[in-house]
């Protein structure tokens, strides 16, 4: 059976620690996970853990259904691909082969004693091989930014314009635009200051007048931008005058040369940085996305951190504001990133999000050695705190001050400061202002092996089918444009429009397509919707054909209408079908295109009846579906927290009257008896989240046993055991409460019907047919 607290939406992050002997109680360490949407930090020295915690953090999440971004700047948070449910030697093998070679073992034998172990600890901490399943099943991909060794990605649309959402806001937008301009010149080893570099100033305006003018802006376009800005003037004074050609020039063959080494290559390759399709998959169903940048140097990873927080603040932006945790954002190494004094590009938009996140459902999870590590402006935005063994004086102070005023009831500074020089390793203080007083915990075990940072070939190993499935659509890509023999020009009527695509590599040899722009016209006046989609085609021509199939043709945004009109000299091209050459004005083409338009242009809207629900115009079913998940999360948080303060009362009787009978008992001094009742006081509180003495599980029924067997109960013993029962029976009713709760908010039980909107054939119009000679 699923764990209650996954039920509750409780992240299980270990057992509370005894602050005398340090050792773990049976009380389990829960924190909501909706808490986590006020962020928090991990700190500690190495060694102390911090890796253990964040990974079983990012479990958490996943078992309930939130979906992480994690950065990885030292390789190890790739650990969260390495799990078997089964436990099988051979899966564990090519994990633990650098170690058993370490230690002179044999690999096999060594990973058969390994996955042995890792079994017995994950069960030893009342996790299942089930729990371990449900993990494994999330989709877990590791994007390696620059390489291809694990997924690449493609940075071209890092230029994009913003969404309106940041847009027209005009603190983000300028915290957004410092941050890209800044981590552009780093890429290039400029180090900009915003207020006096000129040439942050010039790259900043030129980003500006093409983001407020919707241009298409890429690495390449903005070399030419640089030498031939779009404008004479910055501020009042002439563009030469402030910044003169001779100096533009040179910063623009810095461009040049990072654009011309080949190894930038890979950062234009791989897939696109979506951050829905990073978090979510076609179902709804959470993802997590590891970006390993160990292998970049240091300009390399401040440009692409910079570049991933900005497009998770432009989605963000987009979302609807939620109390639950939607999703979390983390980075296991924080240094040099969101320092104190120093305002590096990451800066910016970490700031940003630590601000505004929590709005959104967004959490942002904080790793890092030192505390010093963080800005002190953020620390006021972090709500949860785990602090594991620091090493320095100073470390130790600063997080003591960070913990502000009152630190705990049941802590005092001096005790704190000893504590946090001696912890043991995975041992962590837990401060978080949704908690009444500072906890000592042990993380759990993790369901993945921690077999420490994933090596290159490791990673590719790891990596090799999600590669596959790319690397196998961009063959299909390859399919779809058909090639030929190149003759010289056929005569073309001079009613067929012609478009040739500049080629810079001056072979001009060309293949023959049809572009075509238009537009179709949607309109229902019930559900509010008057929407015109452009629409632009390109169909490659074959010679043999005798129709167009439209149904073939590739969407593709392309400025054609710009290209020149005459061919270049020695242009050589493919053969174009009759079917063309015999159509005056490519009237045929024309109104073939808008007889496929309205066959297969509609409008797809999704929507369920309970709830009542339906998705907005130009969201997709995975984002729907998200959207469908967000509100039952609501709606079951709703009835769990109307279900908690009804069996809080319960619980607090029942306590009080425990307390009572424990008082009776101990007078007969019953002390093995005693040690029974604690293990069994406040079991709903545990469940809950509260700090307790309680083992989840059956603690109240071993207690209520172990004394009826004695046979011999004197009459505090007796009524001891009848509350013990009583508390027991609470147990399963809210057990069985809960299994009602989310059971009812299973989105499996909720059917998604689609809504297909139709045009009209007269709002269907194609403006532009024309005949588009592309580079072969």
């Amino acid at each position: 059976m699923q764990e209650i607290y996954e039920k509750l939406g409780l992240f299980y992050l270990g057992k509370d620690v005894d602050k005398e002997s340090l050792e773990a109680t049976e009380a389990l360490t829960l924190l909501k996970n909706k808490n986590f949407t006020t962020h928090a930090a991990i700190i500690g020295m190495t060694g102390s853990g911090k890796t253990g915690l964040g990974i079983g953090l990012i479990e958490e999440a996943a078992i309930d259904n939130i979906p992480a971004i994690v950065i990885d700047p030292k390789g190890d948070m790739g650990n969260l691909c390495l799990t078997d449910p089964q436990f099988d030697p051979q899966t564990f093998e090519p994990w633990v082969a650098d170690e058993a070679k370490a230690k002179e073992q044999e690999p096999a034998s060594y990973a058969q004693k390994i996955a042995q172990m890792w079994k017995e600890g994950i069960e030893s901490w009342g996790q299942s091989s089930s729990r371990v399943e449900h993990f494994k099943s999330v989709e877990k991909t590791i994007y390696t930014p620059g390489s291809n060794a694990g997924v690449s990605v493609n940075i071209l649309s890092s230029l994009e314009t913003p969404p309106p959402e940041v847009m027209e806001e005009s603190d983000t937008f300028s915290s957004y635009l410092k941050s890209t301009t800044s981590s552009l010149l780093s890429l290039v080893g400029v180090d900009a200051d915003p207020m006096e570099s000129k040439a942050y100033i010039l790259l900043a305006q030129i980003i500006t007048y093409a983001w407020l003018n919707d241009e298409p802006l890429s690495i390449e376009t903005l070399i030419g931008k640089i030498i031939t800005p779009p404008f004479d003037k910055i501020g009042v004074l002439a563009l030469d005058d402030f910044y003169g050609q001779d100096a533009r020039f040179a910063l623009a063959t810095k461009f040049n040369a990072l654009l011309a080494n080949p190894s930038f290559a890979q950062w234009l390759q791989g897939e696109n940085l979506d951050i829905q399709k990073l978090l979510y998959d076609e179902n709804g169903k959470a993802k997590i996305a590891i970006f390993s940048i160990a292998h970049l140097n240091d300009n390399e990873r401040m440009f692409f951190v910079t570049l991933l927080l900005n497009k998770y603040i432009a989605w963000m932006r987009r979302q609807s504001g939620t109390s639950a945790l939607k999703t979390l954002l983390y980075m296991d190494e924080i240094y040099g990133f969101f320092p104190p004094t120093k305002n590096p590009p990451s800066k910016e938009p970490m700031l940003l999000l630590l601000k505004q996140a929590r709005a959104f459902g967004v959490g942002v999870v904080l790793s890092t050695q030192n505390p010093v590590d963080l800005d002190y402006k953020g620390l006021s935005n972090i709500g949860t705190w785990f602090i594991g063994r620091l090493q320095t004086t100073q470390d130790i102070e600063r997080v003591i001050d960070g913990l502000g005023g009152k630190v705990g009831s049941s802590y005092e500074k001096k005790e704190i400061k000893e504590l946090l020089a001696n912890l043991k390793k995975r041992t962590f203080f837990l401060k978080s202002a949704h908690l009444e007083d500072i906890r000592l915990f042990t993380t759990r075990w993790v369901l993945s092996y921690l077999k420490g940072p994933l090596k290159r070939q490791e990673i590719a190993t790891l990596m090799a089918s999600q590669r596959a499935r790319f690397d196998a659509s961009k063959v299909q890509q390859a399919l779809k444009t058909p090639k030929g023999a190149t003759t010289a020009i056929q005569p073309i009527d001079d009613s067929i429009t012609q478009y040739f695509e500049p080629d810079p590599t001056s072979r001009n040899q060309y293949h023959a397509s049809l572009g075509a722009k238009g537009s179709v016209h949607f309109y229902q006046q019930r559900r509010g919707i008057d929407l015109v989609k452009e629409v632009e085609y390109h169909l490659m021509l074959d010679e043999s054909m005798v129709t167009l199939p439209w149904e073939e043709a590739l969407q593709e945004q392309l400025p054609f209408e710009k290209f020149p009109q005459t061919p270049p000299s020695q242009a050589s091209c493919t053969p174009v079908p009759d079917i063309i050459l015999h159509d005056k004005g490519l009237k045929k083409a024309i109104k073939e295109l808008k007889e496929h338009l309205y066959r297969e242009e509609a409008l797809t809207l999704y929507r369920t009846t309970k709830p009542k629900l339906e998705s907005t115009v130009g969201e997709s079913r995975a984002d729907f579906m998200v959207r469908l998940q967000d509100l039952l999360n609501e709606k079951k948080e709703e009835e769990i927290e109307k279900l908690q303060e009804r069996y809080e009362k319960k619980e607090k009787r029942l306590q009080e009257r425990l307390n009572r009978a424990k008082e009776r008992l101990e007078k007969e001094e019953a002390d093995s008896t005693s040690s029974m009742i604690e293990a069994g006081i406040a079991v709903l509180g545990a469940l809950f989240g509260r700090s307790s003495s309680t083992k989840i599980g059956r603690a109240v029924s071993k207690g209520s046993k172990i004394l009826k067997e004695r046979g011999d109960m004197s009459r505090a013993e007796a009524r001891v055991a009848e509350l013990m029962d009583e508390m027991e029976a609470l147990e399963y009713e809210l057990e069985e409460k809960i299994d009602e709760i989310a059971q009812k908010y299973m989105i499996e039980n909720y059917e998604v019907s689609e809504v297909k909107i139709k045009p009209r054939k007269s709002d269907i119009d194609v403006a532009l047919c024309a005949l588009v000679w592309r580079v072969v």
